[in-house]
């Protein structure tokens, strides 16, 4: 057959994009080497619960025009995220707010928590902040960066917060109200159902092949007798693996999940997200599915998540976005802006980190152009 688009990706960003595509009567292929559509947003239901299987994905944003298009393919509930975060034997709530000053240090006003926090940071003489510590420690003082900062953030990232630049926190968001509601966005929720479910229906009208990659698809159709052709391509995966890394590999960080089912237990920890900031627990959280839609079923399933460093043929999770990197991708987007009929798209293609809201208007937006 002949198709418009060959889409290489059927996570958000590709399955909006032929979403888009089939209302203006456009034919897409999509392909994704896994062996199931939806990319990091895809669930799978176990024991009546919908399982997150690339981690917690809650849908937040600010914008109304995002949050009514992504509600045409589903039901959202009211969930609002509010993690707890475990340091040794103490437990605080998060983000940074009276609820966590409170506990850390036996106080209840936000005057009291703001001058231990200035005291701190004034003790400490930190001029200009050479590293993410002294970042850190410039913002939110020695005893909210030792416990709550410093343990969870080496394990993400795998080096010493003294090693890290400080460009990797901009600001630490101190919240002096008793609020632990984690996004400031107006809208926010889970899909009733699951995430793969929106795909679904995004992707109905396109052709999908699954468990085949972009090169190992291109081989294959070239030897067919008679090959798929299309007009354009959309690439959603690693811009560097589609130039097969001529100039270099782009760095991420990688995740490892290792789920669990308790079939005895109605409940494992309370809460959908529990952040282990202690360096020595190598998880850096846990998650508890069944919180995220309520689920008042028997049994559970829990999911820790451990960072890891990436190396090629591992997942790639999250962008190094530091001068380097973003120096190589540059070079990598000249290469692209020379292919004929090729676009780039999404986390991986982009090389940026997205949240939902903010792939589904960027896809949305290389849609328009192309129309």
């Amino acid at each position: 057959m002949h198709y418009d688009y060959l889409i290489v990706g059927t996570g958000l960003f590709g399955a909006c994009f032929a979403y888009e595509m089939r209302r203006e009567r456009k034919t897409c292929l999509l392909i994704d080497k896994r062996e199931h559509i939806a990319g990091n947003i895809y669930t799978e239901e176990s024991m009546g619960i919908q399982v997150h299987k690339y981690g917690a994905h809650i849908f937040h944003t600010s914008d109304k025009e995002i949050w009514d298009y992504v509600g045409q393919f589903a039901e959202f509930n009211h969930y609002i995220n509010s993690p707890v975060a475990i340091y040794k034997d103490e437990l605080y709530n998060l983000p940074f707010n009276m609820n966590t000053f409170s506990k850390m240090w036996g106080i209840s006003t936000p005057s009291e928590a703001k001058r231990i926090i200035e005291s701190q940071i004034a003790e400490l003489e930190i001029g200009e902040p050479q590293n993410l510590e002294e970042q850190a420690l410039s913002l939110a003082g020695k005893d909210v960066y030792e416990k709550l900062i410093k343990g969870y953030t080496e394990k993400q990232w795998g080096r010493d917060c003294r090693e890290l630049p400080a460009f990797i926190i901009k600001r630490v968001p101190l919240r002096f109200r008793y609020d632990n509601n984690y996004f400031n966005d107006p809208y926010q929720g889970i899909p009733k159902g699951g995430y793969t479910a929106i795909v679904e229906k995004m992707l109905e009208g396109s052709e999908v092949r699954t468990g085949i990659s972009y090169k190992g698809f291109l081989e294959k159709n070239k030897a067919c007798p008679e090959p798929d052709t299309w007009d354009k391509v959309l690439y959603t995966g690693m811009i560097d693996e589609y130039f097969d890394y001529c100039l270099g590999a782009l760095e991420y960080r990688s995740l490892r999940f290792e789920t669990e089912t308790l079939p005895e237990e109605d409940n494992y920890q309370g809460n959908a997200v529990v952040n282990y900031t202690d360096r020595e627990i190598p998880y850096t959280r846990i998650i508890e599915h069944k919180h995220f839609e309520f689920g008042t079923q028997p049994g559970t399933v829990i999911t820790r998540e451990y960072p890891a460093e990436w190396q090629k043929g591992d997942e790639p999770y999250y962008p190094v976005n530091d001068d380097r990197n973003m120096t190589l991708f540059a070079r990598y987007q000249d290469l692209a802006a020379k292919e004929k009929n090729v676009l780039f798209g999404g986390r991986l293609g982009q090389y940026r980190y997205y949240d939902m809201d903010k792939v589904l208007r960027a896809a949305l937006d290389m849609a328009a152009e192309e129309l």
